[in-house]
C-alpha cells in the first residue's frame, strides 16, 4: 500500500489535474507525440461519503500500477478518476488506448468485487483527435476548462445573440427581399447559397449567405488557394505568399455578387444560424471542411472555446487582409479575453470595418 502521503503528494486536485492536461495538449501542438486520457467513473464508488475504503483502494492501485512520467488526479472530484498516459507513438493511439483500458479494468478486476465492477465505467480519449476527417467532431471531454467555464457568461451571451439577431432580422427585412430580388434578377440559380462549415468542437452545420457566386461552380480554385494560404507557400500568380483569406479578383463571382461581399451584405442570413445556436453574433470565422484538413494542431484551438461568429476580432483588424496564422492568434486572443463588453465592442467596431472595405473582396 503507498503510503497517503504519497498518494497525495501524486494524485492530483481537479484544478491542478484539468490545468496538467491543457498543458500535455500545449506539449503536444509543439511535439506531435499524441497522450491517452483514460476515465475511471463510479458515482456511488468514488464519492467522498461513500463505502469506507474503497475509493483510497481504488486510488493507491492506480498510484502504484503507473509510471512516475503518468499523470494521476480527479477529472471530476468524487465521480471520475482521470489517467493521461504520456509520450504515445505517433501511430495506434486508438490500439494503444484499448490496451490501457484494458489493462486497468484487469487490475480492477483483482482488487474490487464483480458488484464494484459493474458500478465501473472505464474509457478513453485520444490527443490530438481526428474530428476534422469523415464528419466527426471533437470531444469536449478533452476539453473540460473550456466546457465549464464561465457559464453564466455564456448564457448571457447566448441571450444577447437571440435578442440581437430578431432585431436585425426585423430591422433588416426590406433589405432581406430587395437582395433577394437582385439575386434572382440578374443571375440563375438560387437566392441562398448553403455550405457545410465546421462549428464549435469540429461540429458541422450548414451556413447561409445570400449567393454571390454563379451557380454549380467549381470550388478547386479556392481550395487551393486556402490550403497555400493556411500553409505560407508562395501563391503561383506572384511567388508570394497570399495575404488575404479571401480569393482576390475570383471570376466566380457575379457582378450584383460583388456589391454585396464588399458590403458583407451577404452574411446577413447568417442570423438565422445564429437564431439556431449553431453560430454567434461574435466569434471565430466558421471554416470550410477542406481548410480544417490543412490544419495543424493548434490551428483547432480556434474552433473549441466558442462559437463560430458573423463577426469577430480579425474582422474589426482590417477585416480579410491578414495571415492565416494571425488571424488563429486573434481567435484565440478572443476566446481567452471574450465577454459580453468585448462583444459589445466589436459589434460597435463592425459598421465602421465594413464601411471601410478593407480587405474585403
Amino acid at each position: 500500500m503507498i503510503p497517503k502521503t504519497l498518494a497525495q503528494a501524486r494524485f492530483l486536485s481537479e484544478e491542478v489535474f484539468i490545468h496538467r492536461l491543457h498543458l500535455e495538449q500545449k506539449r503536444t501542438e509543439r511535439s506531435q507525440r499524441p497522450f491517452i486520457l483514460v476515465l475511471l467513473e463510479s458515482a456511488s464508488l468514488l464519492k467522498a461519503n461513500g463505502r469506507v475504503g474503497v475509493c483510497q483502494r481504488i486510488l493507491d492501485l492506480l498510484l502504484k500500477s503507473f509510471r512516475e512520467t503518468d499523470v494521476l488526479g480527479w477529472y471530476q472530484y468524487g465521480s471520475a478518476a482521470g489517467l493521461i498516459f504520456t509520450e504515445v507513438g505517433p501511430e495506434g493511439g486508438r490500439s494503444t488506448g484499448s490496451l490501457l483500458t484494458g489493462r486497468v479494468r484487469e487490475l480492477l478486476a483483482g482488487e474490487l468485487s464483480p458488484e464494484e465492477i459493474c458500478q465501473v465505467r472505464l474509457s478513453f480519449f485520444v490527443f490530438p483527435e481526428d474530428w476534422d476527417k469523415w464528419g466527426g467532431s471533437a470531444e469536449p471531454v478533452l476539453y473540460p476548462e473550456t466546457v465549464r467555464s464561465r457559464r453564466y457568461s455564456k448564457l448571457v451571451k447566448r441571450l444577447v445573440d437571440i435578442g440581437g439577431s430578431l432585431i436585425a432580422i426585423l430591422l433588416g427585412s426590406p433589405l432581406f427581399f430587395a437582395t433577394a430580388a437582385a439575386i434572382k434578377l440578374t443571375s440563375r440559380g438560387p437566392v441562398l447559397f448553403r455550405q457545410q462549415r465546421v462549428g464549435q468542437f469540429g461540429r458541422r452545420f450548414t451556413l447561409l449567405k445570400f449567393r454571390s457566386m454563379r451557380a454549380n461552380n467549381d470550388h478547386t480554385l479556392h481550395q487551393e488557394y486556402v490550403k497555400n494560404l493556411i500553409a505560407g507557400t508562395p501563391d503561383s500568380s506572384d511567388g508570394l505568399p497570399p495575404k488575404v483569406f479571401k480569393l482576390t479578383g475570383d471570376p466566380r463571382i457575379t457582378q450584383i455578387g460583388r456589391f454585396l461581399r464588399k458590403t458583407s451584405v451577404d452574411e446577413m442570413p447568417q442570423f438565422l444560424n445564429v437564431l439556431r445556436g449553431e453560430m454567434s453574433l461574435v466569434g471565430p470565422r466558421p471554416p470550410i471542411p477542406y481548410e480544417v484538413d490543412s490544419y495543424e494542431i493548434w490551428h483547432r484551438r480556434r474552433l473549441l472555446a466558442v462559437k463560430p461568429g458573423i463577426t469577430g476580432l480579425w474582422q474589426v483588424n482590417g477585416r480579410s487582409r491578414t495571415t492565416f496564422d494571425e488571424m488563429v492568434r486573434l481567435d484565440l486572443q478572443y476566446a481567452k479575453f471574450w465577454s459580453v463588453w468585448l462583444d459589445l465592442r466589436i459589434l460597435l467596431q463592425t459598421p465602421g470595418a465594413v464601411i471601410a472595405g478593407d480587405g474585403a473582396y
